[in-house]
Formats: C-alpha cells, structure tokens, sequence
C-alpha cells in the first residue's frame, strides 16, 4: 500500500510480477557488491583508455586534472581500507590457532 500525504493508494501487481520483483530483490542479496565490482571495471577500463590516448608531456585542462585527481585520492582510501580489512581478518585468523596441536615437519 502506497500512503503520500495521508492518501492511501492500493497498488494492484500480478503475480507473475511478483515474482519478477521476489527474483530482483534476491538476486540483489546474493550479488553483495555486484555494482562496485562493475564501477571498478569500468573505471579501470577508461582509465586506461585514457591513458593510452595521452600524449606524454599532454596537458589537460585544470577541471580535468582536478577531477583525476579527486579520484584517484578517493579510490586510494577506499583500497588502503579494503586491504586493511583483508589482513586484519586473516590476522584475526591466526589468534585461533592453538601452538600446542601444531605439527611441524615429520
């Protein structure tokens, strides 16, 4: 039910859409982080599109260098935190090993 400014609509679907929409909404649990990996992709990709078009010693104009390097400060956090997480949690990992059960050698 749909309620804007106190008016209540009824919003009638038929089934085979709800189901399309049970599907969505599923699909989009499962995928976790579908839409950064597609960004990152794509970044990627015109990046080194662009890169590869440049000219050495080309310059660009100062929005565009700005813009570049806004970015490249946003996605090197974004990395730096990523990669944290990963070894904190492979550390984390290690405390659970217990000295006394390890074997090694033979």
């Amino acid at each position: 039910m749909y309620n804007k400014g106190g008016m209540s609509k009824k919003v009638i679907i038929t089934e085979k859409q709800l189901e399309r929409m049970v599907k969505i909404l599923k699909e989009s649990d499962q995928d976790g982080s579908y839409m950064a990996k597609q960004q990152l992709f794509t970044m990627a990709t015109l990046c080194y599109k662009m890169w590869e078009l440049m000219e050495d010693g080309e310059e660009l104009e100062d929005w565009m260098e700005t813009k570049i390097a806004q970015a490249e400060q946003s996605v090197t956090s974004v990395v730096k935190s990523y990669m944290y997480d990963e070894l904190e949690g492979k550390i984390k990992g290690a405390n659970d090993i217990d000295f006394n059960e390890l074997i090694i050698g033979r």
